[in-house]
């Protein structure tokens, strides 16, 4: 990983933070004061749609950043009475351009100058009898359920055939009952009538609240060479898809020492896993029969963030109450597809089939065709909101104690997305005729030239060109501490030995609110096979240490243990 400057590209127009932020920093507990630290590049060719994608993805990245620099001053300098919350957070400066370019990291990634397959051939809109419907098939599973479901081979032209037969809305309660994912096409004004919808629109963007009366944290201090608010935080990754691990990580990128955690049964694509692995160590554990090994990570760990299905890890115990219960003073991150409420809370979902299902592909599509946003801003969006929401939990436990859970569901971001938006009909006029209609419209390109926002490492898996973070203020890290590598890897165990600082300096444990240090756990290898229940729906995203940057001291970094 290199340690230069990031470039200086051709500035845009300078603005402050606008509503998207304010209303974003507000629905995390934030203090309307601290926006005034934050200045945006703004750049008009940056993610080009009809909906106001670009000042959503510049709020959730700004709050997250936002976020990052208040838990960092925290950590650098004690607050004082009469002191203005403003002048000791670092300056934060969001740029489009950077934005634009970590919004579509896995279209950026190369791997040895080999660029990854995003969807596979059945993952895409296809014509109904009376509309359209969107597929995912990306995982073996999923695929055979969706065939399963509609009794036809792999052939798309024989996918096309049986789905042109039956209703949209018939088809996504079909293949939804065979376990498969298919979401019928819906309007603005149709995803509003829907149950659904209504329950998503009742609860704030993000989801915050108290699971006990935990001792208040303690949190002690770090360098600022480079500021790093996270480090020091263990921080448990069991998560899926690509919102979830664009959270953690972002919080290995801020120093936390993250751990992925995924069961041995389950199928990843490892192309996912490379994009959004940077910074973190991956291990495979089976619940079933590791659950000693689980809780000794949990004993130790400062913030759990899930990513499966809403219910499946609650009845293996793993619920935030639960968690909260054997781990007093745990954060609990979560995160869905549809909210863990209504008749949908127990339904997978991908950031495709939000848009199609909420309006959003109406309103970006042409006369006769569904359209798609310029990049899964849903699922970036969502993750950067999900680290910001944990970063201020921190913050929040420093002050008053408790643990903390907080939720952010992609339909609610979606919905967040859409407030305002101009009603749109939908492709095809009153979506009544049978015909098949065109093809589905491509996916616009984030706009723009992504060249100052990329680099290259080794890695692994070979030399990786990748999108660097958008993440930025003041005396903050610019790259992360490693790159990705391959998935399961790892011993699922904390790394051991003293964490350094940017200067090659020790560094002093993270104690919890009766001021105990919280020593390295050393047991379990994580070996054997099972499922912990199906997550959202998608790809499996992990990242581990690559053992010859191990001892790089650029950025604070505990070493991930190899698997014995």
């Amino acid at each position: 990983m290199t340690d230069t400057d990031r470039p200086s590209p051709s500035p845009g127009s300078f603005a402050d933070p606008g509503p998207d932020l304010t209303a974003a920093w507000s629905s995390l507990g934030g203090d309307p004061a601290l926006l005034a630290r934050v200045t945006t590049v703004e750049r008009s060719e940056a993610l080009p749609a009809r909906l106001p994608v670009r000042e959503v993805a510049r709020a959730c990245v700004g709050a997250c950043a936002l976020a990052a620099a208040e838990l960092g001053a925290r950590r650098t300098g004690p607050a004082r009475p009469g002191r203005p919350p403003g002048p000791g957070v670092p300056a934060v400066r969001v740029d489009d351009g950077a934005v634009a370019a970590a919004f579509v990291s896995e279209r950026h990634l190369l791997v040895d100058g080999r660029a990854p397959v995003s969807f596979a051939p059945l993952s895409r809109f296809w014509p109904t009898a009376d509309g359209w419907v969107r597929t995912h098939a990306n995982y073996p599973h999923h695929r055979a359920r969706l065939l399963a479901a509609l009794g036809t081979s792999d052939d798309p032209e024989k996918v096309a055939a049986a789905l042109a037969e039956r209703s949209a809305a018939e088809v996504e309660e079909t293949v939804y009952a065979a376990g498969g994912l298919a979401v019928a096409l819906r309007t603005p004004a149709e995803w509003a009538a829907h149950e659904q919808a209504a329950t998503v629109a009742r609860r704030p963007l993000v989801e915050r609240g108290w699971l006990d009366s935990a001792p208040a944290r303690t949190l002690t201090p770090v360098d600022r060479d480079p500021l790093l608010p996270a480090a020091g935080l263990r921080v448990l990754d069991l998560t899926r898809v690509v919102a979830g691990p664009v959270a953690t990580r972002t919080l290995a990128l801020l120093g936390a020492d993250v751990l992925r955690l995924d069961p041995p049964g389950l199928p990843e694509l490892s192309d996912q896993h490379t994009d959004t692995g940077f910074g973190k160590c991956s291990a495979l554990l089976d619940l079933s029969a590791g659950r000693d090994t689980f809780e000794e990570l949990l004993a130790a760990a400062d913030v759990v963030v899930t990513g499966y299905r809403p219910g499946s890890l609650d009845r293996l115990g793993l619920s935030p109450e639960a968690l909260a219960e054997r781990r007093p003073g745990v954060v609990v991150a979560q995160l869905s597809a549809w909210g863990a409420y209504g008749p949908w809370g127990d339904r997978r979902g991908f950031d495709s089939l939000v848009q199609a299902a909420t309006g959003i592909a109406v309103s970006e599509g042409s006369a006769g065709r569904p359209g798609a946003l310029p990049a899964q801003a849903l699922d970036h969006g969502t993750g950067y909101l999900l680290a910001a929401a944990v970063l201020r939990a921190l913050v929040e436990q420093a002050d008053e104690g408790g643990s903390r859970f907080v939720r952010l569901a992609l339909a609610r971001t979606a919905a967040w997305l859409l407030e305002g938006a101009t009603p749109t009909r939908a492709p095809g006029g009153d979506r009544t005729a049978a015909a098949p209609g065109p093809a589905p419209a491509p996916v616009p390109a984030a706009g723009g030239s992504a060249a100052d926002w990329l680099t290259e490492t080794d890695s692994p898996m070979g030399r990786l060109r990748y999108a660097r973070s958008p993440v930025s203020f003041t005396g903050g890290p610019r790259d992360w501490s490693r790159p990705p590598g391959p998935w399961g890897a790892d011993a699922a165990r904390w790394g051991t030995g003293p964490v350094r600082n940017g200067a090659g300096e020790e560094r002093g444990p993270v104690r919890d609110g009766a001021g105990e240090g919280r020593g390295p756990v050393r047991d379990g290898a994580g070996e054997g096979r099972g499922r912990w229940g199906d997550g959202p729906g998608d790809e499996q995203s992990v990242g581990v240490v690559n053992a010859a940057l191990a001892g790089n001291t650029r950025l604070p970094s505990t070493p991930c243990l190899p698997v014995l």
